[in-house]
């Protein structure tokens, strides 16, 4: 039986692009340290911050919004504090995102039932990076 980070590691495999709402500048934030691991992992990032749209992030736009972004996105990754999480998990389901990704430390039943009734796979208070790390 595969353990619970190998399947999300499944879930990784099949993601190329990711947005990741609650982007930092600041390479000591969280944010700024799963966006270069992700980074140089090998994925496309996409930031989203409205307070620094407009700038990059380790080389990328940076995007006001999900919106914004005219290209395809597998995965929406959020840094943002859980009363903001359904609006995003709406933003997610316009974009058509497959994945809805939350941090450590996340968790919104709200969201949750909203993005699984959407048909995105929904993933809650756990990182990438570390999902990652050791593969």
């Amino acid at each position: 039986m595969k353990n619970k980070k190998d399947n999300l590691r499944l879930i990784l495999n099949h993601v190329e692009t990711i947005a990741v709402v609650g982007a930092s500048s600041k390479p000591e934030r969280d944010s700024y340290k799963v966006m270069k691991f992700l980074q140089d992992f090998g994925y496309r990032i996409f930031p989203v911050n409205p307070n620094i749209q407009n700038n990059k992030i380790l080389g990328q736009k940076c995007y006001p919004d999900l919106s914004a972004i005219k290209e395809r996105i597998d995965m929406v990754d959020v840094f943002r504090a859980k009363e903001h999480i359904p609006s995003i998990v709406d933003a997610a389901i316009k974009i058509k995102a497959k994945i809805f990704w939350t941090q450590e430390g996340l968790y919104s039943e709200e969201a949750e039932t909203i993005a699984s009734n959407a048909g995105l796979k929904v993933i809650m208070d756990q990182c990438p990076k570390k999902i990652l790390e050791n593969t």
